[in-house]
This record gives structure tokens, sequence and C-alpha cells, in this order.
């Protein structure tokens, strides 16, 4: 799990999850990392399936879409200025997403190992902790470090 090419903003102000998730669309467009498809298919994925996910004392959100979207795997975290509302998975409320991890894979299969692992670190109060409280300069590592170094 450790191909991923991972992005990192911090102090991004939004004015609600479909202005991050338009970011998000617009910034994998242009790294090159998405289709052209893939904004729109961001928007529409985030509708039917919410990603706000609530945690211990904490929210994230976690938006994807499907692969045939994405020309390479990638992470894109943002830690925003303050939180966005995004609407909870399982729930009908909205929920202050203190942290955004996009998801792009090129093969279904890795979104499910992805969340299964990530899920798996966010149970953990330290990491989530961890990613918010590191300088930027630091968060790339901090997370490459948790989630996609091999298991030893």
């Amino acid at each position: 799990m450790h191909n991923y090419r991972l992005l990192v903003s911090s102090g991004l102000s939004f004015v609600d999850a479909e202005e991050a998730l338009n970011h998000i669309g617009q910034k994998m467009v242009r790294d090159g990392i998405c289709r052209d498809s893939y904004p729109a298919a961001l928007l529409e994925r985030e509708a039917a399936y919410p990603t706000g996910i609530a945690l211990d004392g904490h929210a994230v959100a976690i938006p994807h879409c499907d692969a045939s979207h994405a020309v390479e795997p990638a992470i894109y975290l943002i830690r925003p200025a303050s939180p966005v509302q995004f609407q909870q998975a399982d729930d009908d409320g909205t929920i202050g997403a203190e942290l955004i991890i996009a998801l792009v894979v090129t093969h279904p299969e890795q979104q499910l190992n992805l969340l299964k692992a990530l899920f798996g670190q966010l149970q953990q109060p330290e990491f989530i902790e961890s990613l918010l409280s590191a300088p930027e300069s630091e968060l790339a590592d901090c997370f490459t470090h948790r989630l996609l170094a091999p298991a030893a």
C-alpha cells in the first residue's frame, strides 16, 4: 500500500463540503492524477453515499469515487482552516470534518484495502491527534508511517 502519491494541504478555507470537493476534483485533474470525469463523479458519489465520519472527539471525511476516474493512485490530506460540514455516512445529520482524506485508487480492491487500513487507524485516537497536530511539513511522514508503511 505504499505506491500512493501523497498530497498535503493545511489552512484551506471552504464554505461547505461541495466547495471542498470541487477543490479536490480540480486539483486531482490539474495534477494529472485523475481524468476530467473525476470532479463530477466525486460530487455524485458524495451526494449518494456521504463520507463524513464521527470519531471519538473528532470528525473526518473520506471522499472517494470509482477507480475508473483515476490515472494514478493518490491520497490528498487536507486540514481545513475550520471544520467543513459533511453529511454523515451513517446518519442524516452533518459533522464538522477537521480532516479530509481524499482517496484515489486505480483498482477497486485497492480502495477496499485502503479503507480497511484507514478505518483501523482512525479507531486509534492518537492517530487522528497526530494528524491534526503535526506541522504541515511532517504530516505526510506521520500519515505514511502509520498507514502506508509495509506491515512489519
